[in-house]
């Protein structure tokens, strides 16, 4: 299955993604707190798939998901975002984002979208 890297700066979003993709048999092959940590970790591991938040500290998703485009087009990246974020999700279209899914999480979305962008 796939290789992912999840990013979010909540600790329960990630443990829940986790949990989520593991259980349906993908590898988490590392975790990432905020815009710029998900730079430094896409780069040294190289997932197949990127999960990012959007709203962070230090870089939100949608500044990380240009960045990590400039290194590598071919980048997967699935935008998470919460309820009413609307003309953010336009954006990360429009900077590359594949997929997109909405908090609060449900494991069949999750496994669906995962499993189109594979």
């Amino acid at each position: 299955m796939a290789k992912i890297l999840i990013v979010d700066d909540s600790k329960t979003s990630r443990k829940i993604l986790r949990n989520i993709l593991e259980e349906n048999g993908h590898e988490v092959i590392g975790e990432a707190v905020n815009g710029q940590d998900a730079i430094d970790k896409f780069q040294e591991l190289q997932p197949e798939i990127t999960t990012m938040d959007i709203t962070m500290p230090v870089m939100d998703g949608l500044e990380a998901l240009k960045r990590i485009m400039d290194i590598d087009k071919k980048a997967k990246v699935v935008m998470v975002t919460a309820a009413g974020q609307k003309t953010k999700i336009v954006d990360a279209v429009k900077y590359g984002a594949v997929e997109f899914l909405t908090k609060p999480f449900e494991a069949t979305q999750i496994i669906e979208i995962i499993d189109r962008v594979i």
